[in-house]
């Protein structure tokens, strides 16, 4: 039978294991696949960020890590599903500006907001570039300046889309360069470009890994890049900021790496271990290098990062009345 000690000691050890729980099952994480959800179709810019992420992110966290494509309403459905998992580490959102930064500012249908998040990091980014059709009859800057501006309202350039970085990359243009110019909104990328080189739009922008091809093969004329210095992967295309006019004109596409919010902190210190470490790798470098994007530095604080970023667009939006 067991004794008046016996017991005690038994209560004691139960109120011991309970007490450990919490954390047994923090440093069994990862126990289980990691999913990464990204809010558009394969293929894109995002899209292949997230795979050459979730490779390194598995081999470093020894889970696997799958890529769930949900596409629709500029990232944004994806990027509610994320915002609204569970804070366990098991559902990442591998986002661009679109769906974190700046769907919030031009149309209220989005219904999370940064707060619902947790930040891990940057990941990588590209410039934007300013392209003009053949039937344009310009070749740089100074000759789209004059152009534009001594026939106000005569002439469009297109975009992915309303509200997305390439629109208010446009609208940037078109502020900085006191420019009346129509935007045209396309759905998506491929039309934008037929219409681009079928000369049936003057102007367009373009994610610089999407319109590289088209500029390489002379079926479109690079004007310049859109983030503050030359891209290491075109350096022989001016950025827009080198002309005094556009010197503010700062806006690429960017990449991070995001969980709900409330992520705890043993979880959160493994992923971003895991994604400074990717940061690092010289075959992620290499790979993201290939597609035209710089790798983010493990320094940079991504709070302060997107804050900054966020501020940026509104103001852009509020100039060019934005709504969606």
């Amino acid at each position: 039978m067991p004794t008046h000690r016996d017991l005690r000691r038994a209560a004691l050890l139960c109120t011991l294991a309970v007490l450990a729980a919490p954390t047994l099952a923090q440093e069994a994480y990862p126990s289980k696949p990691i999913t990464i959800v990204v809010g558009y179709p394969p293929g894109g810019s995002t899209d292949l960020t997230a795979r050459n992420v979730a490779t390194e992110l598995g081999n470093k966290l020894g889970v696997p890590v799958v890529i769930e494509n949900l596409g629709g309403a500029g990232g944004a459905i994806g990027a509610q599903k994320v915002a609204n998992a569970a804070p366990d580490g098991y559902t990442l959102l591998v986002g661009a500006n679109n769906e974190i930064a700046i769907n919030k500012l031009v149309t209220k249908k989005v219904k999370y907001d940064l707060k619902d998040f947790t930040p891990i990091g940057l990941i990588a980014s590209q410039p934007l570039v300013l392209v003009a059709s053949t039937g344009a009859g310009v070749k740089n800057m100074a000759e789209f300046t004059q152009k534009v501006s001594k026939n106000p309202g005569k002439f469009s350039y297109g975009s992915s889309g309303v509200g997305t970085a390439l629109h208010l990359a446009g609208e940037a243009v078109k502020e900085q360069g006191k420019l009346f110019m129509t935007h045209i909104p396309y759905r998506g990328v491929a039309p934008l470009t037929s219409d681009l080189m079928g000369n049936n739009l003057e102007y367009g922008v373009f994610v610089l890994s999407s319109g590289l091809p088209h500029i390489r093969s002379g079926k479109v004329i690079a004007l310049g890049t859109t983030e503050a210095k030359r891209s290491a992967t075109t350096p022989d295309i001016p950025a827009l900021a080198e002309s005094p006019q556009y010197k503010n004109v700062d806006i690429g596409v960017w990449f991070a790496l995001m969980a709900p919010a409330h992520l705890p902190k043993p979880v959160f210190d493994k992923i971003k271990k895991a994604l400074n470490d990717t940061l690092q790798s010289p075959d992620f470098r290499k790979k993201m290098e290939a597609t035209g994007s710089t790798v983010a530095s493990p320094s940079v604080n991504i709070d302060q990062f997107l804050v900054t970023e966020v501020a940026k667009y509104k103001k852009i939006v509020e100039f060019a009345k934005i709504e969606e």
